[in-house]
């Protein structure tokens, strides 16, 4: 087990039933809560193993080889960002709303303002500018595809958040067919058995999710092993997690898509990402 784990495990076990947060290596809360009133969970740094795991014979090309990453401490939203957060950010900010740009029949909004059904319903029809926005806006911003994929897995070879146990519907939102409206998403964080070794909720399935980088299907050959950022520059931006229409391959973290940064979908969302204190000040 990394290092990292076992003292936050330990940690955990000792404050157990006290009702205060144990704090990591570097003194910053297992959870905090962002600007925006959104939970996030600390992900420790240190080393894990990023793409398609050693010996597995699936996964595709963009997706080796398998090559280990130091990431720094890092916080993330422990939910995929909803309807009802992002109506704030709109309301504070006059951000358009997130609507489909071709078919009205796949929004959960009218205009403005969203029935009150959806409010804890992940956030979509948001290309990666708004995403990046809401993020910035919060104080916060995207996760590289390095962190997202450490947040969902740990330090472990696991092919889903939960381990290598094959999914089933009580894991994840995913393997539909059609779009039914609100009935085809689910609230956040209702997965306890899907939830990631540190506490994040829907790191697979619901909807896919923007993170910051630029897509380079040649990246991991030749991506620096200590924080990495993707490229500086593309054609396409990055997406994780797989959404409701995925299907078991789709569900694994190490999946990785490319989408053009102002597209907008019905399958869509994100969540945001954050620096510790700790962190900021060796970045400074």
């Amino acid at each position: 087990m990394n290092e990292s784990i076992l003292r936050c495990t330990l940690m955990t076990l000792l404050f157990w039933g006290t009702g205060i947060l144990p704090a990591n290596a570097d003194s910053s809360p297992t959870e905090i809560t962002g600007k925006d009133g959104a939970p996030m969970v600390l992900v420790p740094e240190g080393n894990f193993p990023m793409g398609v795991p050693s010996g597995a014979r699936d996964g595709g090309v963009d997706e080796r080889p398998n090559h280990e990453v130091f990431l720094d401490t890092f916080y993330i939203d422990k939910y995929e960002v909803t309807n009802g957060r992002y109506l704030q950010f709109i309301t504070d900010t006059g951000h358009r709303s997130p609507h489909h740009p071709t078919d009205s029949t796949k929004n959960l909004w009218q205009g403005n303002t969203m029935p009150e059904s959806v409010i804890d319903l992940p956030v979509i029809n948001v290309d990666w500018y708004d995403a990046d926005a809401y993020c910035k806006w919060a104080g916060k911003r995207l996760p590289t595809e390095a962190e997202w994929e450490k947040a969902a897995k740990g330090p472990n070879e696991w092919r889903f958040p939960w381990g290598d146990v094959e999914p089933t519907d009580k894991h994840l939102n995913y393997n539909q067919t059609t779009w039914r409206g609100e009935a085809t998403l689910v609230p956040v964080g209702i997965y306890e058995a899907g939830k990631s070794p540190y506490g994040a909720y829907d790191m697979s399935g619901n909807v896919w999710e923007w993170v910051a980088d630029w897509y380079d299907a040649g990246y991991y050959a030749k991506s620096p092993d200590r924080n990495p950022k993707g490229p500086q520059t593309g054609g396409f931006k990055v997406l994780r997690s797989s959404g409701w229409q995925g299907e078991t391959p789709q569900a694994r973290v190490f999946t990785r898509i490319k989408s053009k940064p102002l597209d907008r979908n019905h399958s869509t969302g994100f969540r945001c990402a954050k620096d510790t204190e700790k962190t900021a000040e060796g970045q400074g």
